[in-house]
């Protein structure tokens, strides 16, 4: 098969479209002095109060903790049986914390799950000073990686959260965060968990339960983040998944606890209520097969890096959506996850979202002797003329 560029690939499904609602529509998040519900696939946001304001996000500040955690963990910087040896000043923090003592020694995993269900701010900064070397060199890479996500209202100055100058967010930035840190589903993995033990068999047994309980009270929430402090107010960034559809769901500056769950509950009872997602492709499905240059294997699989999804309002008349494929000049060699071009979802005849393509297996670069047998097999087939 020969790829011809800007080659063009288009499907079309039948869904509904998609209509924004104000906030003053909805009596959602009403005590919240900010709020949002975006669906995580699409990004598209479904309620908004307020989503801009600079906030102070308390504790789920350490969603941008744990998406640098993550990356780091799939980079090979730290893994996750690691031992860190922790110091004075991680074991120094106050607020929620594991309990951590100066010189313990403590895995990767277990100091995630610290951070992950009970909020630790000993094992967030044991895990930032053993990424960058301390705690001031981690809260560097958190505003460098806000730049990179294009965050328009952040600016961090811990990695734990706890109240302090100049450290602000807004309900649309921890949005944009919490997305981000779903597509590394192994957080979920501890986000999800009620209860859990550090320590066991030790006289330092620590009981860990999740600050978020609607891990436990409301089918499907598996994460993601809460926070409190005096001068933020009770938050939290909670997610769930139904059918297929993630919702994620953030309210800042609530008066109580009970309050935020019950407003958070309500977002998400919602949006399920209201929401559906179609899918037109999974995550590496494929789009095609297309002839790299110079490569071992002559063809490759394109396929997109998360999955093709349209959001559709239950109630409402069928319109259409596309995807486009266009695809970069290909040349080996390429490793998985590489961006070797873009498709471009369509609805109701304007582009609303990019996905980036990527190859289905890493492309090796050929040898001059595998290059000469394929000229040699192309002139016999007839691909090529002499």
């Amino acid at each position: 098969m020969k790829r011809v560029l800007g080659f063009l690939l288009t499907f079309v499904l039948f869904i509904f479209p998609f209509q924004f609602v104000r906030a003053e529509e909805l009596k959602l998040a009403e005590n919240a002095k900010s709020a949002i519900l975006i669906e995580a696939s699409t990004g598209k946001v479904l309620f908004e109060k307020n989503a801009d304001e600079k906030l102070v996000p308390a504790s789920m500040t350490k969603m941008m903790s744990m998406l640098l955690i993550m990356e780091n963990i799939e980079a090979g910087v730290l893994k996750w049986d690691q031992m860190i040896t922790v110091s004075e000043h991680a074991s120094s923090m106050g607020g929620s914390q594991i309990l951590l003592e100066t010189g313990e020694k403590m895995s990767v995993k277990d100091l995630f799950k610290g951070v992950a269900i009970a909020s630790g701010n000993d094992a967030v900064v044991a895990l930032g000073e053993a990424i960058a070397g301390s705690e001031a060199g981690f809260v560097d890479m958190m505003n460098k990686k806000a730049k990179e996500l294009n965050l328009k209202n952040t600016n961090f100055k811990t990695p734990h959260g706890l109240d302090a100058a100049n450290h602000y967010s807004s309900a649309r930035d921890m949005s944009i965060i919490a997305r981000e840190l779903v597509k590394h589903e192994k957080v979920l993995e501890f986000t999800s968990v009620y209860e859990d033990y550090l320590r066991e068999n030790t006289d330092k047994k620590i009981w860990l339960v999740n600050t978020n309980k609607l891990v436990r009270f409301y089918d499907g929430v598996d994460g993601l983040k809460t926070g409190y402090t005096k001068d933020a107010g009770y938050c939290l960034t909670g997610t769930a998944k139904k059918d297929g559809m993630r919702i994620i769901a953030v309210v800042m500056g609530e008066p109580d606890s009970k309050t935020r769950n019950k407003e958070v509950s309500e977002m998400l009872d919602y949006s399920f209520a209201q929401y559906k997602i179609d899918t037109l492709l999974k995550k590496e499905s494929s789009v095609g097969k297309y002839e790299v240059n110079k490569a071992k294997e002559k063809y490759i699989e394109v396929v997109p890096k998360s999955d093709v999804t349209v959001l559709r309002k239950k109630s409402e008349k069928s319109g259409n959506a596309s995807y486009e494929v266009k695809l970069n000049d290909l040349k080996a060699p390429i490793k998985k996850g590489d961006v070797v071009g873009k498709l471009r979802i369509k609805e109701n005849g304007k582009y609303i979202r990019t996905i980036e393509l990527t190859t289905k297996n890493d492309i090796n670069k050929a040898n001059i002797g595998q290059l000469y047998l394929r000229y040699l097999t192309d002139i016999v087939t007839g691909d090529i003329s002499i």
